[in-house]
């Protein structure tokens, strides 16, 4: 897995399982997943980060948007602080 989303699952995982939330990894890919449906799909495209979010696709610059700022914006959709 892509160290930039090791890094960003680590900063998730604790308060996402918290809230009932399960982050399965594949290569290049996070699955956010609560109550056995995929609710936020974090996939890495090389240059950048792709959320796919209720039917919406993000893409954050792994350059500029680093891990510690798109967690922040992870947690914030679950209610998470």
């Amino acid at each position: 897995m892509a160290d930039y989303l090791e890094e960003l699952k680590e900063k998730i995982s604790q308060k996402l399982n918290e809230k009932g939330i399960k982050i399965l990894p594949k290569t290049g890919t996070l699955r956010l997943v609560k109550d056995n449906e995929i609710v936020m799909v974090l996939t890495d495209k090389g240059d950048y980060i792709e959320m796919s979010y209720k039917g919406q696709t993000y893409k954050y610059d792994k350059w500029y948007t680093k891990p510690e700022h798109l967690s922040s914006v992870i947690l914030r959709q679950f209610g998470v602080q």
